[in-house]
């Protein structure tokens, strides 16, 4: 049960962008805390497969990562352009220096930091991850973890994501970090 009601009297003044691993929580909590705020919901990954006619893992067999990294930044682009929202991304796109930058121009990047054994529990039943697909998923998690958690510390916010809490107290948790940043979350009586 969540500790508090949602912000339902805010505004949102700029897009607030779901960066982290995979398995961090970023679409699930997005759609929550979209829903608490009363605005829309993207998910960049679902906006490329819908352009491209096929999934993640067909675009990067058939075009490869650098190809769906192109696509990625134009529909990132595309999305930071439109009214404020909840914007969920895949888990690669923050490491792009262009991304980052167009994030905290246009909107808020907000790390959803969870550790390696709470991604590990939420990714290793699911074969979409293309990224995982190796002899040993869990040690190439690991080395991914290690790689770009230091990417992701550049995140305008860091809110941590435990294994235990709830998507509403976690929404909740976001929404906290955006009002406490002070320039993203409007709150009216």
């Amino acid at each position: 049960m969540a500790e508090r009601q949602g912000q339902q009297g805010s505004n949102l003044r700029r897009t607030v962008v779901l960066v982290g691993m995979m398995g961090a929580g970023k679409t699930a909590v997005g759609r929550t805390l979209a829903a608490q705020l009363g605005v829309g919901f993207r998910d960049s990954d679902q906006e490329i497969e819908r352009a491209a006619s096929m999934s993640i893992p067909e675009i990067f067999a058939r075009d490869g990562e650098p190809f769906f990294r192109a696509r990625e930044h134009e529909v990132i682009s595309r999305l930071l352009d439109g009214p404020p929202c909840v914007l969920s991304t895949g888990g690669g796109a923050f490491l792009s220096e262009a991304n980052r930058r167009v994030m905290s121009e246009k909107g808020v990047s907000v790390w959803l930091d969870a550790d390696l054994e709470t991604l590990w529990q939420r990714v290793r039943h699911k074969g979409t991850r293309p990224l995982l697909r190796t002899a040993d998923p869990h040690a190439t998690l690991a080395a991914l973890h290690a790689e770009r958690a230091p990417v992701y510390a550049l995140a305008d916010l860091t809110v941590p994501s435990d294994r235990d809490i709830s998507l509403a107290d976690m929404a909740l948790r976001v929404q906290a970090a955006l009002v406490a940043r002070g320039d993203i979350l409007e709150q009216t009586p």
